[in-house]
């Protein structure tokens, strides 16, 4: 079942989401107790939160969801591994980046090689405006190349880096290879219009955004960007440099 909800998210819509979801929340249902389904379906969760197609409310309620599954794995298995993936990404996301870093690096001591735990490093890393480490973290998650559920993830993480360095060429690459995999993010066309609109290909810019709008069609300025909470000074520059060149390219204001 979790292999299938995992199949599921390969190509990401808010309909599969739902779906993958749905037969996650079945079979726990009828497993309560089962550590395997109660990290996947927190992981889950946060990846719903984090696409940014729920409600403020649903947002909310999957958040709280997802800690009340997760504290209730680590009491019963407080090295396992799929449980700590799930922990790291609940404290990125909800922006305890130091935090974050400490749960992440307990993962990585058991298992070096899993690029979505170093996806979720390079983030907190990045939030923190560590960019350089951060682009070094998404290097290494590429190398490793594995799972390939998550591949598109360490690709966008590299590509936000790059474009937060004002490195356009390199940031279309990566993020190119990212939109392969996944298309149905939204954001990485975003991206991909801002490092356009940055190397001055304006009509290329329109069009990526076009392509992010039909994804996302009610983004805008205000909701676009992540939450501020704890992000260091350093990201929020580059991140409003970023929204500038959104803005141009086609977002909409409000």
């Amino acid at each position: 079942m979790i292999d299938q909800a995992n199949a599921y998210n390969s190509k990401t819509t808010p309909e599969r989401l739902s779906a993958a979801r749905n037969m996650l929340e079945k079979a726990l249902a009828g497993h309560p107790n089962d550590v395997d389904l109660q990290a996947s379906l927190a992981a889950h969760l946060i990846r719903e939160v984090q696409m940014e197609w729920l409600t403020p409310e649903g947002a909310a309620a999957a958040e709280s969801r997802a800690r009340n599954l997760l504290e209730s794995a680590l009491e019963h298995e407080p090295d396992y591994v799929p449980v700590l993936q799930a922990y790291c990404r609940l404290l990125m996301t909800t922006n305890h980046f130091v935090e974050a870093l400490v749960a992440c690096q307990k993962t990585l001591v058991l298992q070096p090689w899993d690029g979505a735990t170093l996806f979720h490093m390079g983030i907190s890393q990045l939030q923190l405006g560590r960019i350089e480490d951060a682009l070094a973290t998404f290097k290494q998650a590429d190398a490793f190349d594995m799972p390939a559920v998550s591949r598109w993830t360490w690709l966008l993480g590299a590509g936000v880096a790059l474009v937060h360095l004002d490195r356009y060429e390199e940031a279309l690459s990566w993020l190119n290879r990212s939109l392969a995999i996944t298309p149905g993010t939204g954001r990485t066309s975003m991206l991909i219009a801002a490092a356009y609109q940055a190397l001055g290909q304006p009509d290329k810019a329109r069009e990526a955004m076009k392509e992010a709008l039909k994804i996302r069609p009610r983004s805008n300025a205000i909701n676009v960007p992540l939450r501020t909470k704890n992000e260091s000074p350093r990201y929020l520059a580059g991140s409003d440099r970023i929204m500038k060149l959104l803005i141009a390219a086609g977002l909409p204001e409000k």
